[in-house]
Parts: C-alpha cells; sequence; structure tokens
C-alpha cells in the first residue's frame, strides 16, 4: 500500500466517525464542530482525487463561512435544547424508518449500477487531458466559457430568492426601534440634555 491508500483509509475513517458524532452529540457545539472535522477530512479526500479546487472551496465556504456561522449561531441563541431532544423522542421511530427505507432504496440502487456502454467515452470527450490544462483552468473554461450564459442565470436565480427571502421576512413592526437618520442630524444639544443643578449633599 502506498502514502495515498493509507491516507484515503485515514480519512475516510476519521469522516465516518465525524459523521456519527455530529448527529449523536448531545451538545449543539461539539456537532458543528465535528461537522468541520467531517468537511475537512471530505477536503482531504478530494485533494487525493486531484480536484484541488473543489477541496479549497470546500474548506473556505463551508468551513470558513457557513460552519463559523453556524456556531456562532448556536452560542448566541438561548434554546433550550433539553427540551427540543424531549420532544424528539416522540419522533425516532417515525424517522428509524425513513431512514431503514432510504438505506433500501440506496442498497437496490447500487445493487443493480451498470455503467451504459460508452458512458466513459463520453466522460473524457469532454475532459481535457490533465498533462495539458490544470483541472482549475479546466473548470474555470467550463464554467466560464462553454456554460457562461448557464452560469449567470443560475446566479441570477440565487440572487432572485434572496431578494424574496428579504422582502418575506421584512416586516415592519411598531414595538421595534428603528433608526431615524434625519432626527439625529437635526438633533440640537438643548434639545437633547438639560443641565441640573445639585446642591451638595443632595441627590438627583
Amino acid at each position: 500500500m502506498t502514502v495515498a491508500d493509507y491516507a484515503f483509509y485515514l480519512f475516510a475513517i476519521v469522516m465516518l466517525v465525524a459523521g456519527v458524532f455530529t448527529v449523536v452529540s448531545r451538545n449543539p457545539v461539539h456537532s458543528v464542530l465535528w461537522l468541520i472535522v467531517t468537511f475537512l477530512t471530505a477536503s482531504g479526500l478530494f485533494v487525493l482525487l486531484g480536484a484541488e479546487f473543489v477541496a479549497m472551496l470546500l474548506v473556505i465556504v463551508y468551513v470558513g463561512a457557513v460552519m463559523v456561522l453556524f456556531l456562532f449561531v448556536v452560542m448566541m441563541l438561548d434554546v433550550d435544547f433539553a427540551e427540543l431532544k424531549a420532544g424528539m423522542a416522540q419522533y425516532l421511530p417515525f424517522g428509524l424508518l425513513i431512514g431503514v427505507v432510504l438505506l433500501l432504496q440506496m442498497g437496490f440502487a447500487f445493487g443493480d449500477w451498470s455503467s451504459a456502454e460508452g458512458a466513459e467515452a463520453l466522460r473524457r470527450s469532454i475532459t481535457p487531458d490533465a498533462a495539458e490544462v490544470h483541472n482549475t483552468a479546466a473548470l474555470g473554461q467550463l464554467m466560464y466559457d462553454d456554460y457562461l450564459m448557464l452560469f449567470q442565470l443560475a446566479g441570477l436565480v440565487l440572487l432572485v430568492a434572496m431578494i424574496g427571502a428579504i422582502v418575506l421576512t421584512l416586516r415592519h413592526r411598531s414595538d421595534v426601534k428603528r433608526q431615524n437618520v434625519l432626527q439625529q442630524m437635526y438633533r440640537k444639544p438643548e434639545d437633547s440634555f438639560e443641565m441640573k443643578d445639585v446642591k451638595p449633599g443632595q441627590g438627583l
């Protein structure tokens, strides 16, 4: 066995263990930390496959942004996790049933898996030679040259979804104190504070 084989088994075992601990951890902060370990080991597997760009994206986007955001949200929110777990026990049999059904479906799918004739040739026809073009450059060529319009349309769909989420969640409530910039700019000192003559031995 080569060093790459040992690294593969190490990353795979650590990723599986971290994924299990992500689900079974009682502390939500620990679950987020185990999920970070899962993403890091998955990026290691991508590096072994030669997909360095995807590995760096996984580390930067998921570990560096999404998981840190999850960690801060979990740490800052005052959520009664004991109450949530108490209500989860009654749905545990139904969840286990769904898990068994999904496992059976994946078993049927992978058990009857067969590659179509010419599938390998079709995949190689759109994949440039790794000795001539680096995989990051090839991915950029596919995204920004061959499929530029589809890439821009996907970004437009995400922009519309973000604007829709902002519009749906933007609620003007009367009990929320909002900033009035003009009122702050036009405020005069005599309207903001009042001088008090406090005599010795007398409180306010």
